[in-house]
């Protein structure tokens, strides 16, 4: 048995969606959404720490939108991610 202290999860998924057009009444639309990094809490339980994996161009040119999705939902279907840097 080994005393070594759990493994920090994130607390949300981001997800970027870029806009693809507009509908018949001409409101944006939104492409299929990717995942593009994760939010992690912080040990001393100050502001987490958004931790981008990838910034696609869209973001930087505000074509599209950021969603955060909470770790453990029942939408959260993919395997727990490596910790991190310190």
């Amino acid at each position: 048995m080994s005393n070594s202290q759990p493994k920090s999860k994130p607390l949300y998924r981001v997800s970027f969606a870029g806009f693809i057009g507009k509908d018949d009444k001409g409101n944006d639309r939104l492409g299929s959404a990717r995942e593009i990094g994760s939010v992690w809490p912080r040990k001393d339980g100050k502001a987490p720490i958004i931790r981008f994996d990838i910034i696609p161009i869209e973001l930087t040119q505000r074509q599209g939108v950021l969603f955060l999705n909470p770790v453990g939902s029942k939408d959260d279907a993919a395997p727990d991610e490596a910790a991190p840097p310190a």
